[in-house]
């Protein structure tokens, strides 16, 4: 009895053993070098997901790739190159969030969630054209 359940436990810890090693969630594609960054985006007040968000990924002053919230507030960046990004956040009526020096590596998952702030009056600027005094 004893035989039967040290081999039982031996081959239970080998197995986990084994996919605790071996078992990283789910496997890129192609060429190993998928990065990923995801998140929600939410109104800063009532918490609720806000649509059609621009994201907007610049690596080195160099915009690389933009994305649209879904009806959920939600975003995803695939094949990111690794290195040190800023992300900025969009949408007329609410306040521009910028998040600067998020580190992309390869093979790792980034979530980014962010909250908005309706901005009530829109930022207008007086006309350069408009020359007071003459």
């Amino acid at each position: 009895m004893k035989q039967k359940l040290l081999i039982l436990a031996i081959t239970l810890m080998g197995y986990v053993a084994a996919h605790a090693t071996n078992d990283k969630g789910p496997q890129p594609c192609g060429d190993g070098n998928k990065d990923e960054l995801n998140g929600k985006v939410l109104d800063g007040e009532t918490k609720k997901p806000l649509k059609d968000v621009t994201v907007t990924a610049y690596l080195i002053s160099k915009k690389e790739k933009f994305e649209i919230t879904d009806e959920d507030g939600g975003f995803a960046f695939d094949d990111l190159k690794p290195g040190t990004y800023k992300f900025v956040f969009e949408k007329a009526g609410f306040r521009k969030v910028t998040k600067d020096k998020v580190v992309i590596k390869t093979d790792e998952a980034f979530q980014l969630n962010i909250e908005m702030i309706e901005n009530p009056d829109y930022e207008i600027m007086p006309s350069p054209f408009h020359v007071s005094g003459f």
